[in-house]
């Protein structure tokens, strides 16, 4: 490789994240839009782990992987939307060559994980349903921490192998991503001046084991969830289950369908667009979705909201009438 060569391939300190600049009239409309978001994710997910860890009547395993899962989202939200608001705010797009492999490496951790913790959550409601009489021995604690560390772990080796597989790679110019975060796909294929054909293959085998297995197990345990409820004599019961195990049905076959049609589809400049409209729905409807189906509609949950709600306005009226 000649030394002109080599200079190009590493003169490249900053990506351009193109984001939604195609679509300048709606910037204003779109910041406003995530920004709302962003606001709604955080509160509902943050009062999720303040709530559980802070009712006793919220310390089972369901909860327990809830707030794990809250905890998750929030921190995934944060790492993508600040950064994209920053961008729809201010029109600077650039971002350090460092900064971007930091955001995908947490993205992947967050994303890998999560993709374990939903069919972990699915594995948990099967035996409460299914299983109820053993459902207390056979979801102890231990094993409730032993699923979670494997779901977290999951995440940080998948993202850990994949971000350094991508940071020995060469970028020259041009250094425009058309993406709004930092994701493997467009920074491999459109910056890179390496023979990426291992870390696609990588990625896609990773994109595979991550989406495809947990999905199946996601939807098989509801399928036996629905199996067992047909056999509850109370209609109403029935369709409070149902109404349930669709509305966590959609949010599953969302997040995860979504990350396969952008992840398993074929290299494509007609479908660059759309690829990046679907990665919308995973990285920011349903880090927003999830404390509304699974958590903010429970009634433990909301009698745990009115206990503090309540202790904390006795604490506000007892400082004011007491100092």
């Amino acid at each position: 490789m000649g030394n002109e060569e080599w200079q190009n391939q590493t003169t490249v300190s900053e990506f351009i994240l193109l984001g939604f600049g195609d679509l300048p009239q709606l910037e204003l409309f779109l910041f406003l839009l995530f920004f709302v978001i962003y606001l709604v994710t955080m509160a509902g997910n943050l009062l999720i782990v303040l709530l559980v860890l802070a009712d006793q009547h919220l310390q089972t395993p369901m909860y327990f992987f809830l707030g794990n899962l809250s905890f998750l989202e929030s921190c995934y939200s944060s790492t993508i939307l600040p950064r994209m608001l920053a961008s729809l705010f201010t029109g600077e797009r650039g971002i350090s060559v460092k900064a971007c492999f930091i955001q995908f490496y947490l993205f992947a951790c967050l994303g890998g994980a999560e993709c374990y913790l939903l069919s972990v959550m699915s594995y948990d409601r099967y035996l409460a349903v299914c299983k109820p009489l053993h459902y207390a021995t056979l979801m102890n604690g231990r094993l409730c921490l032993y699923l979670a560390a494997i779901s977290w772990v999951s995440g940080i080796l998948v993202s850990t192998s994949t971000t350094l597989s991508v940071t020995l790679l060469s970028f020259c110019g041009p250094n425009e991503i058309d993406h709004y975060m930092c994701d493997l796909s467009p920074v491999i294929k459109e910056i890179s001046c390496s023979d990426t054909y291992i870390v696609e293959m990588t990625a896609f085998i990773f994109a595979c084991a991550f989406t495809l297995p947990p999905f199946l197990l996601t939807l098989m345990s509801y399928m036996l969830i629905i199996v067992t409820v047909l056999r509850i004599p109370s209609t109403t019961g029935r369709q409070k289950v149902f109404s349930t195990c669709s509305s966590h049905l959609i949010v599953v076959a969302l997040f995860y369908g979504t990350l396969m049609l952008v992840y398993m589809l074929p290299r494509s400049r007609n479908l660059r667009y759309v690829k990046k409209v679907f990665s919308l729905f995973y990285t920011v409807l349903t880090p927003m979705l999830n404390p509304l189906i699974y958590s903010l509609r429970n009634k433990e949950v909301k009698k745990a909201m009115e206990k503090g709600f309540r202790k904390f306005t006795i604490r506000m009226v007892f400082q004011k009438f007491c100092f």
